[in-house]
């Protein structure tokens, strides 16, 4: 099939899909912050969580349920931080994946990609970097919500959480 870009061109396509993949299931994945509740180990991501408590109306304690999954709702989420880094970091996900399977696309599809259009996604690619930066630097400013308190100690705040 015929390409409409050159080698160098192949490898950043090959790099930005090896790098969006990378960065999708790195926001998808809840081990962003780890700690421990009722003796039995916690996770977080921005929108998931692993291991929670419920009240077990049986024995009349709490106990920990050991699985993941999202939040309820999206209000749900602990902290506004988390509520805005999760949009931020999807947006920037969903930009360099768009860029990555065009990139993809032009390996085998000539005349797709311009020498413009090459300019105008990495453009976008770089937009995509600094919304997930953005968002990673706007995770830890919600370490002071309720549920990171009961998991990592209650003098944890923000960007600290070293009891």
């Amino acid at each position: 099939m015929a390409s409409s870009l050159t080698c160098t061109g192949v490898i950043w396509a090959l790099l930005s899909f090896l790098c969006a993949a990378t960065s999708c299931v790195g926001f998808f994945m809840p081990y962003w912050l780890w700690g421990s509740q009722l003796g039995k180990p916690v996770s977080f991501g921005t929108f998931r969580r692993c291991s929670y408590p419920v009240h077990d109306e049986s024995r009349q304690m709490m106990v920990m349920v050991e699985e993941c999954g999202r939040y309820a709702s999206f209000q749900g989420i602990p902290s506004t931080e988390w509520r805005i880094s999760t949009i931020v970091t999807g947006l920037g996900c969903g930009l360099l994946l768009l860029v990555a399977l065009t990139a993809l696309m032009g390996c085998c599809v000539s005349e797709l990609i311009s020498r413009t259009v090459g300019r105008v996604a990495g453009g976008i690619q770089f937009l995509g970097g600094l919304l997930i930066g953005a968002g990673c630097a706007l995770y830890p400013l919600g370490w002071d919500s309720e549920e990171v308190r009961q998991t990592c100690g209650y003098i944890s705040g923000q960007f600290d959480l070293v009891p």
